[in-house]
C-alpha cells in the first residue's frame, strides 16, 4: 500500500499496522503528514482549545547510579556536587508554584542508593499535609529502584506511594521502548518491558500516567514504530495513558554525543504518532527541547497540548537546552497559532480559558 492510501485509511478512522507506519516514515511528505495529523487532532478535539498546565519540575536529588550516557544532570554517589533537597527548599519551591497558580508538582530525581521507600512516603505525606497540589511524580526507573531497595513488589510500592499522596506518574525514562537502544544509551536502566510493567501496575491501581519518547539518539525508524506499538497495545488493555509526549535528544555535556535531530524529524515523528496512537487522547508539543516557535508549528502537526509552564527544569538544561517560555508567552503562542489557550490540570480537565489573552 502506498503512503497516500495509508493516510486515507487513517483519516477514515482505521488503525494502521506497524508496516504502514514504517511506510509513512519512509515515503510520506512532511506537509501531507501534518495535514492528516491535524485533521485527526481536530476530530479528537473539535473545540479548537490547546491546553497547558502550570507546574514545577523539582529534582529532589541528582545522585544517581544509573549513569545514562545521554544525561548531563546526574552525579555519582560521593560526588562533591551531589545533593538531596532539604524540606525547607522543597516547601519554598512548592509555595512559589502555588503563588503562580500552579496545580501540579513533577518531582523526579536520580536512583540514589541512600534514599529508602520511607523517605519517599514521608516526602509525599509532608507535601499533602501542608499543600493542596497534585503530585505527578517518580518515573518508572525510580519506582523500580524503590522496589529493589525495599524488597517489595511494584504493586506494593506503588500502592504505598499512592496511599502516601502520589496522584499520578509521569512517563520519564521511556526514551525508546526497545531494548537494543536502551542497552546502548542507558545500559543500567530498566528494560522497556519493566518500564511498561510499572505503568500497567499503576493503571491497575486506578492511577493515570503519561508516556514520553526521546528521539534522535541511535534508534531506527523501526524502533520508533516499536515504541508506538507498545504504547498502543498497553493503552488497549488499560486506558491509563493521558498523553504522549515526544522529546528530541539534547546532546551537550553528555557522554553519548552525536548530532541533534532536526525540526523536520521532530515534526515528522509527532505527526506519525498522532496518526498511529489512535487510543491516546492527547499529544503534547515540546517547547522545552524545540522552543516556542517549533511548538507552535507542532500544533498543526497533531499536538493539542502545549505542555507546562515548567517554572523550573534542570535535566534538559544540563544537556545544553535553555528554552524558557513564561505563561504569557505560552498563551500568546497558542493564540497566534489560531487556537484558544486553556489551562488544565494533570488529568486534562479544563480550569480556565484565555480567549482574549492573559489577564
Amino acid at each position: 500500500m502506498d503512503y497516500q492510501a495509508i493516510l486515507l485509511k487513517a483519516l477514515n478512522g482505521a488503525r494502521l499496522s506497524a508496516e504502514e507506519g514504517l511506510t509513512l516514515f519512509a515515503e510520506a511528505p512532511l506537509l501531507e503528514l501534518g495535514q492528516v495529523a491535524d485533521q485527526i487532532r481536530t476530530k479528537l478535539h473539535p473545540d479548537n482549545k490547546v491546553t497547558f498546565v502550570i507546574d514545577r519540575n523539582i529534582n529532589y536529588t541528582n545522585i544517581c547510579t544509573c549513569a545514562c550516557k545521554f544525561c548531563a544532570f546526574f552525579r555519582a554517589p560521593g560526588h562533591k556536587d551531589g545533593y538531596v533537597i532539604t524540606r525547607e527548599e522543597l516547601h519554598a519551591k512548592i509555595k512559589e508554584t502555588l503563588d503562580q497558580g500552579g496545580t501540579q508538582l513533577l518531582i523526579q530525581g536520580g536512583l540514589n542508593p541512600e534514599l529508602s521507600l520511607p523517605y519517599y512516603e514521608a516526602m509525599l505525606e509532608d507535601i499533602k499535609a501542608n499543600f493542596n497540589i497534585h503530585i505527578h511524580s517518580f518515573s518508572p526507573p525510580e519506582i523500580v529502584h524503590m522496589a529493589r531497595t525495599s524488597g517489595l513488589s511494584l504493586k506494593e510500592v506503588i500502592g504505598r506511594l499512592k496511599a502516601a499522596g502520589l496522584d499520578s506518574i509521569p512517563g520519564g525514562g521511556a526514551e525508546i521502548l526497545d531494548d537494543r537502544v536502551r542497552k546502548h544509551i542507558s545500559p543500567r536502566k530498566i528494560g522497556w518491558e519493566q518500564w511498561m510493567e510499572v505503568m500497567e501496575t499503576a493503571h491497575g491501581l486506578g492511577m493515570k500516567t503519561t508516556v514520553t519518547m526521546v528521539i534522535g539518539s541511535v534508534e531506527s525508524m523501526q524502533e520508533r514504530i516499536n515504541h508506538f506499538m507498545h504504547i498502543r497495545a498497553t493503552q488497549d488493555r488499560t486506558g491509563g495513558f493521558t498523553a504522549f509526549i515526544p522529546w528530541s535528544f539534547a546532546l551537550a555535556n553528555t557522554e553519548l554525543g552525536g548530532e541533534e535531530t532536526t525540526g523536520v524529524d521532530y515534526l515528522r515523528t509527532l505527526a506519525i504518532a498522532r496518526i498511529m496512537l489512535d487510543n491516546v487522547p492527547n499529544v503534547q508539543a515540546s517547547w522545552v527541547t524545540q522552543g516556542a516557535k517549533m511548538a507552535q508549528v507542532a500544533l498543526r502537526f497533531g499536538a493539542n497540548d502545549f505542555g507546562s509552564t515548567m517554572l523550573e527544569e534542570n535535566v534538559v538544561r544540563a544537556a545544553g537546552v535553555t528554552n524558557r517560555v513564561p505563561l504569557t508567552e505560552i498563551i500568546r503562542s497558542i493564540q497566534a497559532a489560531g487556537h484558544i489557550p486553556a489551562q488544565r490540570n494533570t488529568l486534562y480537565e479544563l480550569l480556565q480559558e484565555y480567549p482574549g489573552g492573559a489577564s
